[in-house]
């Protein structure tokens, strides 16, 4: 399956963008990178992920991702509470993490289940 076809993915890469987007101006490098990254590792780690040959490769990539969302959420949190993010863009990213984790375990558990069967 073409990564690029996934509704996981698609809307991982529109975050991301928005991430770097919203925080063009930030004049706090070690935030803006780390928060920058963490919203790239997910639409990256689907891509390599659903280009591997087995379930396997793909599921553990396909969990980084799911990581990443975590790592993400977190740093949304903490951008509201230091007053780098607005709060209903912290709390959209923070949906939104949540929303794409439970596509990611969705796609993992497919995966499990065409490769037991």
């Amino acid at each position: 399956m073409d990564f690029e076809k996934l509704d996981v993915w698609k809307r991982s890469a529109r975050l991301s963008a928005d991430i770097y987007k919203a925080l063009h101006g930030l004049n706090d490098r070690g935030f803006k990178d780390q928060i920058t990254r963490a919203g790239l590792s997910i639409p990256c780690n689907i891509a390599e992920g659903m280009s591997r040959r087995t379930a396997r490769d793909k599921i553990h990539f396909l969990l980084i991702a799911k990581g990443s969302c975590a790592e993400l959420r977190t740093q949304a949190y903490i951008g509201v509470d230091i007053g780098y993010l607005a709060g209903d863009t912290g709390q959209y990213w923070i949906q939104e993490t949540r929303e794409i984790a439970a596509m990611l375990s969705g796609l993992i558990n497919r995966l499990k289940q065409d490769s037991s069967g």
